[in-house]
């Protein structure tokens, strides 16, 4: 009996393979992938222990071998149990609630404050040419520059920590969206005019998608600036913070707080990039799709 090639059964067509051969052949590359991708993440993470391990390790033996006085530098284990002994009184998470509390408020006003500049520079050649000069000397100024002016107008109650850490926060998020929107490809905003794209459609179709690598810079740096000028001002005057039980655990000698307070302004710093990180990757898909 003749067999004929118009049976699918016997003659699939070209480039048509089983389910079983298809994934049989698939199967070994993309475990091998997998095992390459998490021997390269254990291997990054490896290497990123060795030297807080080696620290913490000089440090136990400098504490086990008293080679400085426990006063100077205590244990790590009466570290940890003063740790435990603020997180369950609540004390921890108090101070930690105020300065994040400051951060966020002063990370929205700042950021907002830089986010409508920089776009008014960026957007618009009068605005940029009138502010510019200005915005550029004063941002040549550290925060501690402010803070004898802020001082006097405002005094050295809250409004100054929020003052201060806002203009810190103002400079990078204001200078980011500026050089995102002056790096925007000529080619981009030519497509938008050739569809007559109106105001809105140009900033949320071209702009914003365009900029999104700029404007997460400015953001996380604007972050880093926030915490560290919250830790800052709280160091400076503050009856509340992880700044002020920093500087108020120097004062009674009381180095293992001292050392909790900067674990604590350590992880939480370390939490924020992480969350940074997770919302710019999840956005990147609509930068793309935006275009």
């Amino acid at each position: 009996m003749a067999v004929s090639t118009d049976d699918l059964a016997i003659f699939p067509p070209e480039g048509a393979l089983p389910a079983t051969t298809a994934s049989t052949r698939r199967s070994p590359s993309r475990v091998i992938g997998g095992l390459s991708w998490l021997v390269g993440i254990l291997g990054t993470v490896a290497l990123g222990l060795i030297l807080p391990t080696a620290l913490f390790a000089l440090w136990w033996t400098a504490a086990d071998r008293h080679w400085i006085a426990e006063q100077i530098l205590p244990s790590p284990a009466f570290v940890w149990e003063s740790l435990g002994i603020v997180w369950d009184s609540g004390e921890l998470l108090g101070h930690v609630g105020h300065s994040a509390r400051r951060a966020a408020l002063s990370l929205l006003i700042g950021g907002g404050a830089g986010l409508v500049m920089g776009f008014a520079m960026g957007l618009s050649e009068r605005i940029r040419a009138y502010v510019w000069p200005s915005f550029n000397a004063l941002a040549q100024l550290p925060v501690l520059g402010w803070i004898p002016l802020l001082i006097i107008f405002i005094g050295i109650e809250e409004g100054l920590k929020l003052t201060a850490i806002s203009i810190a926060v103002v400079v990078p998020v204001a200078l980011s969206t500026l050089n995102g929107i002056a790096n925007i490809p000529a080619a981009l905003l030519e497509v938008g005019r050739v569809y007559r794209f109106s105001a809105w459609q140009t900033l949320v179709r071209i702009v914003l998608p365009a900029t999104t690598p700029a404007l997460f810079t400015g953001l996380r740096q604007g972050v880093t600036q926030a915490w560290l000028t919250t830790i800052f001002v709280e160091l400076l005057s503050s009856s509340e913070g992880l700044g002020f039980f920093m500087s108020y655990s120097r004062s009674l000698s009381q180095i293992d707080m001292v050392i909790v307070s900067m674990l604590a302004i350590g992880v939480l710093g370390i939490a924020i990039e992480l969350t940074l990180r997770l919302v710019e990757s999840r956005l990147q898909g609509w930068r793309r799709n935006a275009f």
